[in-house]
């Protein structure tokens, strides 16, 4: 039965879409769908803040209400203030109280907005964090499947860029919009008495202004849905150009850029990707602005005409500053909400991408609801019936109908030419992929039944791509088992069996030198055999039950591969043990070998028998072999038994 690995990328993101409405019908459930999303984006926000921290989230919600009612409470003594002065002019009036209210409130102000400041900044360092470490334990229950995939790293990179500051930014948006809702509706309580006085012409005036925000708002929308939507469909070339940019300062490359004289060669592809993209956004913008200014001119036309009307029917001039300041604040108020709601419907569709990564379904996980416990220190019998396996996305298998028994304690080489699957059958037999087709067993019970933890510490693994991690020599080859004792002469033991440990004890600090210099100035940089070296050691330390070795001496000179492999006889003893090796002399100590050839088995049996079979793996051995062989060597001809080398029978396929 084909394993589900989930709707494609594409189509869960269009799931996350909505549709412009295509008439007036459809604009009732185009607004519900478009709220109600945004919505859930904000709570899901909210809930990330308050995961962090709850006292930050009700401190902020505190300062909303503050930030609501202050202008207000501001507008109505810097007019009584006002009104204080003009009396000063014509008769004797106390003016130390009013300036005192009115120092007291600025002074209140810039101390709550330094508060205020300072408290984003915490709620920023805290929710980046938190949502940093939700991504990496995310990252560690994701599919290995998914890391194959270039929309998986898209919504990768976006969850890591919508790490930052865009949570708290939408949340600290979101309650400023609530506090320029409560300064409006203070302003129109204040404005509703001069409205009383003003001429009915004006309240034409009041309601076009009225339709002059709203036809901002629908534009600021319409762009900021535009504006997601390129952003979204350009992410290939936001990619392209980190790509390409990132080459000419990583130092694992800058030798190859250097002497291949590709920087310029690399600028260019760099410039002429940013050279498409820019074009698309500054359109964007520039049509946005056309629109903006179109309605600026004509709000400010028709501000000019209120405040024409009420400087005409007010006797008093701390009455104008009120009510020309409600019209001000009003119009501010307005402009910064459809601001901020564009600006929080925006970054919400942006946290989509963080959802989507957040919601990245797992596959690889247990079958049953209480999984089994793998023995360990035994044997292990390992089998693959009709195994098949293809990429997500894949057109074609990768793997084709494998039927091979590993028996406890025996030791096989996998080997092909590149590309016939040798690591991509390590990595089901280790249940870092669950086959397509088939089923893998361990112990005779099909491998997916056991908690997946407890199966990989079952495994000492070397891949081809082994780790070198920016730590101390010691912690390198600790990390082949982390919930062993760190003991300084298990270390030294494991280092010894793979000869790294001559060259730490010559490094500045032995085994406490630190690896790389990623991050310390003294740290000590590696040839690609010593970290070989250093993996090797890892999966001596590890004392697993099942040794597997990817490549594990593909860097190494003839000598120290010898001396590797010598100690790894020393290593499997009483083991099963799997590994693959392009030199193919490392072959003829194993007890079978495995012949792939395009994903599937074409020769099974030890080195004496395929030799002796004259097929794929001796033109193999031999076209290896031939610069140390004498021109008179030869070999035995082939059995008689047109079965003898084969693969072994397909098991019938499963209901």
């Amino acid at each position: 039965m084909p394993r589900d690995y989930g709707p494609p990328p594409s189509e869960a993101t269009d799931r996350l879409k909505v549709p412009l409405p295509k008439n007036l019908r459809e604009v009732p459930e185009y607004l519900k769908k478009t709220v109600g999303g945004t919505c859930s984006r904000l709570l899901y926000i909210f809930r990330l803040v308050w995961e962090t921290q709850p006292i930050l989230l009700i401190f902020m919600l505190f300062m909303t209400v503050y930030n609501g009612i202050m202008p207000l409470i501001g507008t109505l003594i810097t007019a009584h203030l006002l009104e204080c002065i003009v009396q000063s002019f014509t008769e004797e009036v106390d003016l130390v109280l009013p300036l005192i209210w009115q120092f007291g409130y600025l002074f209140l102000n810039t101390l709550t907005s330094s508060l205020s400041g300072m408290l984003t900044k915490i709620t920023g360092e805290k929710v980046t964090n938190h949502v940093k470490n939700k991504i990496m334990h995310k990252a560690k229950t994701v599919d290995l499947a998914s890391f194959d995939m270039p929309d998986f790293y898209e919504r990768l990179e976006n969850a890591n860029r919508e790490a930052g500051m865009r949570p708290v930014n939408i949340l600290k948006s979101s309650f400023e919009l609530v506090s320029k809702v409560i300064s409006m509706i203070s302003y129109f309580a204040v404005l509703t008495a001069i409205l009383k006085v003003l001429p009915s012409s004006s309240m034409l005036f009041f309601a076009a202004f009225l339709l002059l925000t709203f036809a901002s708002a629908i534009v600021s929308f319409h762009f900021r849905r535009k504006n997601f939507n390129y952003m979204f469909r350009r992410s290939k070339d936001r990619r392209k150009m980190n790509y390409y940019s990132d080459l000419l300062v990583n130092k694992d490359m800058v030798k190859e850029v250097r002497l291949f004289d590709l920087s310029d060669l690399l600028i260019g592809k760099y410039n002429e990707v940013f050279r498409g993209y820019f074009d698309g956004i500054k359109k964007l913008i520039l049509q946005e602005g056309a629109w903006n200014m179109v309605l600026s001119f004509v709000t400010a036309v028709m501000n000019g005409v209120l405040f024409y009307m009420i400087a005409t029917n007010v006797t008093q001039i701390s009455d104008y500053s009120v009510y020309t300041g409600a019209l001000n604040s009003i119009s501010s108020a307005l402009a910064a909400i459809i601001s901020v709601t564009a600006s929080i419907y925006e970054g919400s569709l942006f946290i989509d991408n963080m959802i989507l990564f957040m919601n990245e379904e797992q596959t690889v996980k247990p079958i049953l609801d209480t999984p089994a416990e793998p023995q360990n220190h035994c044997g292990h019998t390992i089998e693959l019936r009709n195994v098949c396996f293809r990429y997500p996305g894949a057109d074609r298998d990768v793997i084709h109908h494998i039927n091979l028994t590993i028996e406890s304690g025996s030791t096989i080489a996998l080997v092909g030419l590149n590309g016939a699957g040798k690591t991509t059958l390590i990595k089901l037999i280790t249940r870092l992929y669950d086959p397509t087709e088939g089923t893998i067993l361990l112990d005779g019970r099909d491998i997916r039944e056991y908690d997946l933890q407890s199966l990989y510490k079952l495994y000492g693994i070397i891949f081809q791509d082994f780790g070198k991690y920016a730590e101390s020599a010691e912690d390198n080859i600790a990390f082949g088992n982390i919930a062993r004792e760190k003991l300084r002469a298990e270390v030294e033991a494991a280092a010894k069996n793979s000869g790294a440990h001559d060259f730490i004890e010559k490094m500045p600090q032995g085994y406490d030198t630190p690896l790389t210099r990623f991050f310390e100035r003294d740290g000590t940089e590696l040839s690609i055999g010593q970290w070989q070296k250093l993996s090797v050691a890892r999966a001596f330390y590890s004392d697993a039950d099942i040794l597997i070795l990817d490549e594990p001496t593909a860097s190494l000179d003839a000598i120290a591969e010898q001396e590797i492999y010598r100690q790894f006889d020393k290593l499997r003893a009483g083991k099963t043990s799997i590994f693959v090796s392009h030199r193919l002399s490392s072959a003829t100590t194993a007890d079978r070998i495995v012949v792939l050839e395009n994903g599937s088995i074409v020769e099974y049996g030890s080195h004496t028998e395929l030799m002796t079979l004259h097929g794929k793996y001796h033109k193999l051995f031999s076209t290896q072999a031939q610069r140390y062989q004498s021109k008179d060597s030869s070999m035995p001809p082939p059995p008689h038994d047109p079965g003898f080398g084969r693969p072994p029978k397909p098991f019938p396929p499963r209901d």
